[in-house]
């Protein structure tokens, strides 16, 4: 059938370019407005116990978002300050949507910081604006703090922190997405040895981004769609059309090389018959690592889910239908290897690659290889268990935001003084003698510094604000909202503590079932390809050793803040909560990826003559340029991630580079060989090896000729060479 397509695809290689031209054409003309589409979607599914208390607690008593500010830089009693503050604070209470203004200078809150060098201001807007509209509102206010005389005004809050962080993302992906692009077209003309052949797999990829723009524009008119979403989404189409594209160009230069008289709609469906199956099996099992992130059941993930499914979809169409018909367009154009170009400037000798010299070394060692591998493997995800997992807030952006730097001094100078308290909803009246005890024991839980009771709620129920020190999400927030919700199963508890709280636990109680569905996803994918049980066990453990060495190396450089002056970021004390998730499907699935390469090509290999060794040997030989050439492509890509200002995309970006370093160089050029080569044909299990082929009829065994002076050896041939010089002699005496 893949023959057939292929085939297909060269014969109609110009309708084949047009259909893509079209949808590449669409996708750049009205996938730009997904951007105009995008949203913040919520963390938590609907159903989460923080998110059900929120609801509850809005229907009773809403609350509008606020702006932050910390007005400083000269005494608080300075009389310029005070009249330019007090002045600008009453020009906000005019300002339509501004609901309350709570401040030092007009409402006497006492909010002065540290030897009165400066002050917070909060301003709540009307619960009833619409998101647009309280952005446009949070705008004006945060203009009118602006204009304070004073030397130092930071401004923030949650609705001007996503505003940031939205604004970043798009920023992010314009500049990451360009220098990629830049470096990957050098990169693969150089790796290529030419430009047309450079540029191949690199139309393909931009077709493939310009079709995921285009879904996602859709997408987003169900669902809620992030920038996030957007950006990881495209470069991950772009790293895998790349991926495939070189797959199905090298096995063609096979082809032609072993059969150069051969009509090129035949070499390229030989090609697709190969290769192809190679990219349709790849597809497969990254769409089977993306689908996990649909057991997590959050918005978040699901909308990068589906993304993810429809962008893999399209490269994996693109690697089957559109590079076929671009290679049979430009055939004579793809150079062979090693032969000489204006890029090669001299015929490259054919040397085994990297991959193949780290194979053969690990298949002379195979027990050291494999220990010392697992063990390097393991020292790098040490850190791994201490990792501190966080929403992202504020400290997520850039340290030149002015979202962050409210958020930090506000923290810094008023978060122990003023502590932002944790809502408790009691569905009970405060003078309920049932309340008033379930209060006292709320006061009791350790760490508890005061409960006041809000004003304003409808009198048939209780809102109880809990205070303790600390941040509002930390640690000790963490553990009072596991106490509270201990304390009496029908207190509702909210806020960011009781949010981060549900987030983990809902993580912890689907992870199973998620690595349940793209392990044993994957695992039969493996073994419908290799038709072995042991196999496909040995890939997957080998990729959670790169996952958890990635992990470990993303706390040290993110959490603990190694090499962060380096990457140009400031570390917050945590990673997103999000990020080892995503990386677990993204890791997963670039790593079976490049093991569907590898793998299909050592079986071709062993189906020979049943020889592992020399099949794995073979295998890596002939698939590790390609294996190599992908992964310099999609970190090149990944690259671009790490070149933003948003932390929690930085963390992805580097993430991804380290997996595919440690994954392309230990694990599939050392671990893999060595663990094959120990395992012996034990790895094909229950699989049995070919049979040897058939020994051909041996020839009847010719009269040996006489032998001639130079079949002689050493300095006897060269003194019989001189005694045939003698003229008039026999043989016989000359030689006596």
């Amino acid at each position: 059938m893949l023959a057939r397509l292929g085939r297909a695809a060269a014969r109609g290689r110009y309708v084949v370019c047009a259909i893509w031209t079209v949808l590449a054409l669409a996708g750049a003309v009205l996938g730009g407005s997904v951007y105009d589409r995008t949203e913040s979607p919520d963390q938590l599914r609907p159903d989460a116990p923080s998110t059900l208390a929120q609801a509850r607690l809005d229907a009773l008593d809403p609350e509008g978002e606020t702006v932050v500010a910390v007005i400083g830089g000269r005494d608080f009693h300075a009389t310029a300050l005070v009249d330019s503050a007090t002045r600008i604070m009453f020009e906000i209470r005019a300002i339509p949507g501004v609901a309350k203004v709570t401040d030092a200078y007009t409402a006497g809150s006492g909010m002065i910081g540290p030897e009165r060098q400066n002050s917070l201001a909060v301003i709540e807007l009307q619960p009833q604006l619409s998101e647009d509209e309280a952005q446009a509102v949070a705008e004006r206010v945060a203009a009118a703090l602006h204009r304070i005389d004073s030397p130092e005004i930071v401004v923030g809050g949650k609705l001007l922190a996503e505003r940031d962080f939205n604004d970043q993302a798009v920023a992010d992906a314009a500049f990451g997405e360009s220098v990629a692009l830049a470096v990957l077209c050098a990169a693969l003309i150089v790796m290529l040895g030419g430009l047309a052949a450079g540029l191949l797999p690199l139309g393909a990829a931009l077709a493939v981004v310009a079709g995921t723009l285009l879904a996602l524009t859709g997408l987003a008119g169900t669902m809620p769609v992030s920038e996030y979403t957007v950006n990881v989404v495209t470069l991950l189409g772009l790293g895998l059309a790349v991926d495939y594209s070189l797959l199905i160009v090298a096995r063609f230069r096979e082809e032609r090389a072993a059969d150069p008289g051969a009509p090129v709609d035949e070499l390229v469906a030989r090609t697709v018959a190969t290769a192809g199956r190679a990219v349709l099996v790849s597809g497969l099992a990254v769409g089977i690592a993306l689908s996990g992130l649909f057991v997590f059941a959050e918005p978040l993930l699901a909308a990068m889910a589906l993304g993810g499914a429809l962008v893999v979809a399209l490269a994996t169409a693109a690697g089957l239908t559109l590079v076929p018909a671009l290679v049979a367009i430009a055939h004579r154009r793809i150079p062979a290897p090693g032969t000489r170009t204006w890029v090669w400037r001299r015929a490259a000798r054919r040397e085994p690659g990297f991959l193949a010299r780290s194979a053969r070394y690990a298949q002379r060692r195979p027990a050291v290889v494999a220990l010392a591998v697992s063990a390097g493997l393991l020292v790098l995800a040490l850190p791994l268990p201490h990792a501190n997992l966080a929403d992202s807030d504020a400290r997520s952006l850039p340290a030149s935001s002015e979202a962050r730097q409210a958020y930090e001094v506000a923290q810094r100078d008023f978060g122990g003084k003023y502590p932002q308290p944790v809502p408790v909803l009691i569905e009970a009246p405060a003078t309920d003698p049932s309340t008033v005890a379930l209060l006292e024991r709320m006061r009791a839980v350790p760490g508890v510094t005061d409960v006041d009771v809000r004003e304003g709620v409808p009198p048939q129920a209780t809102v109880a604000e809990v205070e303790l020190p600390g941040g509002a999400s930390g640690p000790q927030a963490q553990q009072l909202v596991r106490d509270l919700r201990a304390l009496d199963p029908s207190l509702l508890v909210t806020g960011p503590a009781a949010e981060l709280v549900d987030a983990k636990d809902a993580t912890a109680a689907r992870l199973p079932v998620a690595l349940a569905v793209v392990v044993l996803a994957t695992g039969l994918l493996l073994f419908l390809l290799t038709g072995s049980l042991v196999v496909p066990v040995k890939a997957l453990l080998m990729n959670l050793l790169t996952l958890a060495a990635t992990l470990g190396v993303l706390v040290a450089v993110f959490q603990w803040g190694w090499g962060a002056d380096l990457l140009g970021f400031t570390p917050w004390g945590a990673l997103d909560l999000t990020t080892p998730l995503l990386l677990f499907v993204f890791i997963f699935g670039l790593s079976m990826d490049y093991e569907v390469f590898l793998l299909a090509r050592i079986r071709e290999e062993w189906r020979r003559d049943g020889d592992n060794d020399r099949a794995v040997l073979a295998g890596i030989t002939a698939t590790g340029p390609v294996v190599t050439a992908a992964a310099v492509s999609i970190g090149i890509v990944f690259l671009g991630f790490a070149l933003g200002d948003l932390i929690a995309v930085k963390e992805i970006g580097v993430g991804m580079a380290v997996a595919v370093l440690l994954d392309v160089t230990v694990v599939r050029g050392l671990l893999l060989p060595a663990l094959m080569s120990l395992l012996g044909r034990a790895n094909w299990w229950p699989t049995r090896p070919p049979a040897a082929p058939p020994a051909a009829a041996a020839p009847a065994p010719a009269p040996a000729p006489a032998p001639r002076s130079s079949d002689l050896p050493g300095k006897r041939a060269k003194a019989r060479s001189r005694f045939a010089q003698v003229p008039g002699k026999s043989n016989d005496q000359r030689v006596g």
